[in-house]
């Protein structure tokens, strides 16, 4: 079984206390931080599965956060879903969209909703995991293949 790490950032203990109780799963290493800045140094550091991140934080904001991680090649493709109490205003919504979120979840949060739509994108972070070692598999074959085609060469 692949073990999959979710990264929640958010600035009040209390709410990142929730997620966890929401989200806590076999198979599943929940990292939390506190601020942008902090989350950022885990991404560095792990390979994360998918971040659920607040949009206001004091400091480096949500926003922000999500397009740093797009700027770099090892986190740009990390799904993002935004958690927000702030405004269900389109512009904040479109905001997050084009700052490189994949859903966006306001607050109160529905535990029922937020545990699916985690489910499904750990689900495509499964698939593609599995498709990668796969990939590798082949090409680790075809090496082989290669070389040992070529040492037949020599000896004949």
């Amino acid at each position: 079984m692949i073990e999959q790490k979710l990264l929640l950032v958010d600035d009040q203990p209390a709410n990142l206390v929730s997620l966890e109780a929401i989200l806590e799963d076999q198979g599943r290493t929940l990292l939390k931080a506190e601020s942008g800045q902090d989350a950022l140094k885990i991404l560095l550091k792990e390979d994360i599965s998918l971040v659920l991140l607040d949009v206001q934080m004091p400091g480096m904001d949500g926003f922000e956060v999500a397009e740093l991680m797009r700027q770099r090649k090892d986190t740009q493709t990390i799904p993002i879903i935004f958690v927000t109490a702030i405004s269900k205003e389109k512009k904040y919504v479109f905001k997050g969209y084009q700052a490189g979120a994949v859903d966006y979840l306001f607050k109160p949060l529905d535990p029922l909703i937020l545990k699916s739509k985690v489910n499904f994108f750990l689900q495509l972070d499964r698939q593609r995991r599995e498709l990668q070692a796969k990939l590798k598999e082949a090409q680790a074959h075809r090496a082989a293949y290669e070389a040992e085609k070529r040492n037949r060469g020599g000896q004949e």
